[in-house]
């Protein structure tokens, strides 16, 4: 499965800087997976004849595309976000393994953060979700038997170069196969963070 390859079409076709990179997938071999693109920028809407006061700007809306490659396990998946970080930039790669939202007495917020995995914020950013057919299935699922949630930040083609120093990266924000590390085994815990730190800084840094 390449991600990156995907992520670095949408980048062209839509011509935005992008914010983050989020994958969410179930713990089931084979199984869609869904990409989310959060984009940095505003589009231009057409001024309505009716409203003259309207705004003439909106936020872009972030992608979502399901990805129906198939794959064997996590591990696959961790190595396909792990070379699109690398090669994007990124400074960290996350991995969050979330338990089923349904379980007794789990507070709100998990209800929530799986609402958001799966691009169905009800206080968020509106999505253009043409390209998920199998969105709904996969979230009915997910409640029962959690999921897994990868995040990161891309360098190349986002918002983030000049966040902070990096001298891994190249001079356009990216970095060039392969990515030295390799994939950590799930915790297999109720909820749990992992973290691959990608990114370094060689240089003294002076206050």
């Amino acid at each position: 499965m390449n991600i990156f390859e995907t992520i670095s079409g949408q980048i062209t076709a839509v011509g935005a800087p992008l914010f983050a990179v989020t994958l969410t997938a179930l713990p089931r071999a084979g199984t869609p997976v869904l990409l989310l693109l959060h984009w940095h920028g505003f589009r231009r809407n057409p001024p309505p004849r009716d409203i003259p006061s309207a705004p003439r700007h909106s936020p872009i809306p972030s992608s979502a595309m399901q990805l129906n490659e198939r794959w064997a396990d996590i591990g696959a998946l961790d190595r396909a976000m792990l070379d699109a970080a690398w090669q994007l930039g990124a400074w960290q790669l996350e991995r969050e393994e979330k338990r089923s939202c349904m379980t007794v007495g789990a507070p709100d917020r998990e209800f929530l953060e799986f609402r958001q995995a799966f691009g169905d914020d009800p206080f968020g950013e509106k999505l253009t979700i043409s390209e998920v057919p199998d969105r709904e299935d996969m979230m009915k699922l997910a409640a029962k038997v959690g999921y897994v949630r990868w995040q990161f930040r891309p360098v190349r083609g986002g918002v983030w170069k000049n966040a902070s120093k990096d001298d891994s990266l190249t001079i356009d924000g990216s970095r060039q196969l392969p990515c030295p590390f390799g994939v950590k085994p799930l915790v297999g815990t109720r909820t749990s963070m992992t973290r691959y730190r990608l990114g370094r800084i060689e240089s003294i840094v002076l206050p």
